[in-house]
């Protein structure tokens, strides 16, 4: 389940680094938190949506793997981004 163009745009204009960023860690942890959230919303009325949640699994992990990395390049840009998407309590 992708997401709207213009909701991608948005995400990306306000999580990016510099004018032509589309692709920082930080954008795609964005887009990938979005994407998470739209498909749990999903798999709350579709439970038996085995491939869905093997997708939504996946995406989870790709998350992680990016924030470790983050966390393990740039802590102070780990925090930062951690608090406005609300992450991690």
């Amino acid at each position: 389940m992708p997401l709207e163009p213009q909701a991608k745009k948005e995400i990306i204009a306000t999580y990016r680094i510099h004018g032509k960023d589309v692709g920082s860690t930080e954008v795609q942890v964005a887009v990938l938190s979005q994407r998470i959230q739209d498909l749990t919303e999903h798999l709350k009325g579709h439970h038996k949506d085995q491939s869905s949640r093997r997708g939504l699994l996946t995406m989870v992990s790709r998350r992680r793997r990016l924030l470790r990395y983050l966390r393990s390049t740039g802590p102070e840009r780990y925090r930062n981004l951690i608090k406005s998407l609300g992450l991690r309590g």
